[in-house]
């Protein structure tokens, strides 16, 4: 970003070429014309690709790596909260009850430092 724009106008991670925040319309235009590349398809009117799943799975898929590393999910919270542009970890800690992986990863790891056979 910094080097394709180093005129910045807002602080945004993702900007236009002129170094303004991206306009949602633009935005959700690109998208639409990409899902259309892809062949992706809506499974229902209210059921679509959208934007926002991007950033739920990179936030799930994270998550889930890092529990199948052994990894320490709260030390590292706080970076994927940052990724997220999240103010605090609390705000990302839906993550973890949105996805059924994710709760299988952590009842895995809840029966193996408890000592009790599942």
């Amino acid at each position: 970003r910094d080097q394709t724009c180093p005129r910045l106008v807002a602080s945004a991670l993702l900007v236009s070429a002129t170094g303004t925040r991206l306009l949602s319309y633009n935005v959700g235009q690109t998208f639409a014309k990409l899902v259309r590349r892809a062949g992706l398809t809506a499974r229902s009117p209210s059921c679509r690709p959208r934007p926002h799943d991007l950033r739920h799975t990179f936030a799930v898929r994270t998550l889930l790596d890092w529990y199948r590393d052994d990894g320490d999910i709260a030390a590292q919270l706080p970076l994927l909260s940052t990724y997220l542009g999240h103010v605090s970890p609390a705000n990302t800690y839906w993550y973890l009850h949105a996805a059924p992986e994710l709760l299988a990863e952590a009842a895995k790891r809840l029966d193996a430092t408890s000592g009790v056979p599942r």
